[in-house]
C-alpha cells in the first residue's frame, strides 16, 4: 500500500486524523512536525526564534525525505510542506489527502496553541486567511484529493479518507 500524506493548514486536524486512520488501517503513524523536534532537538518555536523558519523548513524536508523511503504509512505533514519546491516529488511518493477548514474553525482549534510560532506580523486571524489564500495553489498542486474537516468528527473524516484512499490505491 502506497503511504498516505495528509497535507493542510495547522489545525486542519492531520495529526488526529491522521492517528485514526492509522490505527483502522494498522499502518504506523508519523508526524513531521515530532520528527522535526526530535532531529533538531528543540520544539518547533525554538527552531523558528534561534534558527529561523528557512531552516525549519530544510528540516522539514530532511524529515519527509526519510519518511517518504518507509513503507506502510500514515504521514502528517507540517502546513507548510508545500513551500519547498522539491517536497512535491516526495510527497508524489504516495497518496496525499487536502485537509482543509474554514477560518474560524481554524481559529477556534489553535489560537491557545504556543507550539505554532507565527508565520506573520499579522494578528491570528488574519494570519489564517492570508496563509489560506498565499497557499492555496500549492496546496491544490499536491493533493490527490481533499476533505473539509470543519463540521465532521474525527472519525468521520478518517472513514470518508479511507474510502478515497483505498479507492486510488487500487487504481495505483
Amino acid at each position: 500500500m502506497k503511504n498516505l500524506f495528509l497535507i493542510g493548514y495547522r489545525g486542519t486536524g492531520k495529526t488526529a486524523i491522521g492517528k485514526e486512520i492509522a490505527k483502522l488501517l494498522k499502518l504506523n503513524f508519523a508526524d513531521t512536525d515530532v520528527l522535526i523536534v526530535e532531529l533538531a532537538k528543540k520544539s518547533i518555536p525554538q527552531i523558528f526564534e534561534s534558527e529561523g523558519q528557512e531552516k525549519f523548513r530544510a528540516y522539514e524536508t530532511s524529515v519527509l525525505k526519510s519518511v517518504s523511503k518507509k513503507e506502510n504509512y500514515v504521514i502528517s505533514c507540517g502546513g507548510g510542506i508545500i513551500t519547498k519546491e522539491q517536497n512535491f516529488k516526495l510527497l508524489k511518493t504516495g497518496i496525499v489527502c487536502l485537509l482543509h477548514s474554514d477560518p474560524k474553525t481554524i481559529y477556534n482549534r489553535i489560537y491557545n496553541d504556543k507550539n505554532r510560532p507565527p508565520l506573520t506580523d499579522k494578528d491570528p486571524f488574519e494570519e489564517i486567511v492570508h496563509m489560506l489564500e498565499q497557499r492555496k495553489e500549492l496546496y491544490n498542486k499536491a493533493k490527490d484529493f481533499e476533505i473539509d474537516s470543519s463540521k465532521m468528527s474525527v472519525k468521520d473524516c478518517a472513514n470518508l479518507i479511507i474510502e478515497k484512499y483505498n479507492t486510488l490505491n487500487i487504481k495505483n
